[in-house]
Order: structure tokens, then C-alpha cells, then sequence
């Protein structure tokens, strides 16, 4: 899609097109602020959303008037493939382009239990999604990319993965997120090494403690721990912290690098004596 022609020299010159940017579970929380963010760069958005149909409209109507030239959603969930790669098609069928991936979608186990205590089905859930389902997505997507570069698209591309301090921080009441979550930081390492010389950088976001409707439920717990100095900064990150960091990836600020972790924590990460 292309916005109105601009003269220039008595010649009509097309503006660019903008830059197409597919960000899972857009609709709400983490998701929502990176694709508001996005929206003003001027990137147009593919909103994916699994059930939530109204908050993904509700995203791409504030995406528009952040500065998105247009904001489609679409449903899919990833932990199918069979929907992931629909995903890819309609959004290629969309623009016929596919300059950014974020791959943000994440599920939270239904009940934290005790790592002895925890069930393998809430472990196939969690990591259907949050490990599984953004792999498959990201293999489907750079396949595509790569395609894309092939006939002449020479755009740079970029690959997001939102990760967590889970990666490396142990909560023995969710080891299903933990290892989810350690395993896409991996994932984000594998797809770097071998789509480096593809023109497409992959990054990885790592969050800290980000005030959503995910963490609404152990708010109380973390902001005693916040006042009482877990996070060196003295407060709860927010979905446009990471949407700031995804935006200044996404908009080729870094083009010399690929694979780099960016923490968005307040500071937890350091090591203090």
C-alpha cells in the first residue's frame, strides 16, 4: 500500500511506502504499547490477536490516531501452525511486504503452582505458545523475508523477540514461563546466527517487571519488593518502556548489530554487593 503521490520538480514521485510491522498478541498490555510506539514511527500494523477481537480493534483505532497510516487486526492463534502460517499469508496478502516481526504473544499459567506440583498440561499450554508457537511463526516469517529479498526487496528487516527476566530469573511457582521464556532467548540467538547474512537483524527484548493485566495479580507482592529495592530504579516498567526499545529496533537505528539483548528492567539484571 502506498500513500498519495507527492510532486517533486514537476514530477509526480510516489512517497514510501511504509514500513509493515506484525506484532503478536497486539490487542493488549506489553503488545499494545509496542504497537503504539510503532504507530509513531509511521510503520503500518497487522494487530494479531487469538480471542480478544475488541481489544485488538481498540489498538488499531489508538494506532491510527498515534501516527499509523493503518492498522488491520487478525486473528490467529500461534500455538497452532496451521494458524501461524495463515497469519503470514495475510499479511503478505495485505501489503506484500513483511518488514517487522514482534514476536510478543505469551500465555501465563493458569494457576502458579510449586514446581513439584506443576502439570504437564499447563506445561504443553505455556509452551505451546510462548516457545513453541513464536518459533514456528519466526521460521514461517523469515522464510517469507527471505523470498521477499530474493525478487528485489532490499529493505532491512528485523526480527523482535519480547522475552522476560524469567530467562534467567528462577520462579520455582511458574517453571513452565521459566523454561518457556530461557528457551526463546535461545531461539532469538539461533535465528540471529543464521538470518545474519539475510539482511535480517533479530533482537531480543527482555522485560522486567511490566505493569500489565498479567502481573495484575501479584501486583501487591512486587510493589513491596519494588519499595524495598529489588528494582534499582524504584518502579514498575510500563508497556511503552518496551514498546520505546521495539520501536527504536524496528526502525533500523542499529544496523550494525544483531542478536543483542536489550534490558528493559529498571536495573533488576545487576548484580550488587
Amino acid at each position: 500500500m502506498r500513500r498519495s503521490p507527492q510532486r517533486a520538480n514537476n514530477r509526480v514521485q510516489p512517497s514510501p511506502r511504509p514500513r509493515v510491522a506484525l506484532v503478536t498478541g497486539g490487542g493488549r498490555g506489553i503488545g499494545r504499547g509496542i504497537c503504539l510506539e510503532l504507530a509513531g514511527q509511521g510503520l503500518a500494523l497487522v494487530v494479531n490477536y487469538r480471542a480478544d477481537r475488541a481489544a485488538a480493534e481498540q489498538t488499531c483505532r489508538d494506532a491510527l490516531a498515534h501516527g499509523s497510516p493503518i492498522a488491520i487486526p487478525i486473528q490467529a492463534d500461534i500455538a497452532l501452525q496451521d494458524q501461524s502460517l495463515r497469519l503470514i499469508e495475510q499479511t503478505l496478502a495485505a501489503w506484500g511486504e513483511l518488514d517487522v516481526l514482534v514476536n510478543n504473544a505469551g500465555v501465563a499459567p493458569e494457576s502458579r503452582l510449586d514446581l513439584l506440583e506443576t502439570t504437564p498440561e499447563s506445561w504443553d499450554k505455556v509452551l505451546a505458545t510462548n516457545l513453541r508457537g513464536a518459533f514456528f511463526l519466526t521460521q514461517a516469517a523469515a522464510r517469507a523475508m527471505i523470498q521477499l529479498r530474493s525478487q528485489g526487496s532490499l529493505e532491512d528487516r528485523q526480527i523482535l523477540f519480547i522475552t522476560s527476566i524469567s530467562s534467567t530469573f528462577a520462579s520455582v511457582n511458574r517453571p513452565e514461563y521459566c523454561v518457556a521464556k530461557a528457551g526463546l532467548s535461545m531461539t532469538a540467538q539461533l535465528f540471529a546466527t543464521r538470518l545474519a547474512g539475510q539482511g535480517i537483524a533479530v533482537h531480543e527484548i527482555r522485560p522486567g517487571l511490566i505493569e500489565t493485566d498479567m502481573t495484575h495479580p501479584v501486583k501487591e507482592i512486587h510493589d513491596a519488593r519494588i519499595a524495598a529495592g529489588l528494582v534499582p530504579m524504584a518502579r514498575w516498567g510500563t508497556p511503552q518502556d518496551v514498546g520505546r526499545a521495539v520501536a527504536a529496533l524496528a526502525t533500523g537505528r542499529f544496523p550494525y548489530s544483531t542478536g543483542t539483548v536489550l534490558e528493559i528492567d529498571g536495573g533488576i539484571h545487576l548484580r550488587v554487593l
